[in-house]
C-alpha cells in the first residue's frame, strides 16, 4: 500500500540555496564556487574569528553548494595539516 492509498499525506519542507550570485562563477557549473567560498570561509574565521558576521555568508555558500563528503575531506585535511591551501595568509 502506497503512502496515497493509505491517506498518509507526505510532508515536504522548502529549501533554498544561499549563495548570491558571484560574477567570478558565472556558469552552472559550480565546483570553484563551493572551493573558493570553503576556502575563503576558513580565511575569515581565522582572520577575525567565528563569531565575525560577514564570515557567515561563505559559510552559507559552501554549505548550499558543496557536497558533504567534500567538506568531510577538506576538514580531514585541515586537521592534519595537508589541505592544499594557506589559510593564514
Amino acid at each position: 500500500m502506497s503512502e496515497h492509498e493509505s491517506g498518509e499525506d507526505r510532508v515536504t519542507m522548502p529549501f533554498k540555496f544561499v549563495t548570491g550570485f558571484d560574477a567570478r562563477f558565472p556558469n552552472q557549473n559550480q565546483t570553484k564556487h563551493c572551493w573558493q567560498n570553503y576556502v575563503d570561509y576558513h580565511k575569515c574565521i581565522l582572520a577575525r574569528g567565528e563569531d565575525f558576521a560577514p564570515c557567515r555568508q561563505f559559510f552559507l555558500a559552501y554549505s548550499s553548494l558543496c557536497p558533504s563528503s567534500w567538506c568531510q575531506r577538506w576538514d580531514d585535511q585541515r586537521e592534519k595539516g595537508t589541505f592544499p591551501v594557506r589559510l593564514d595568509q
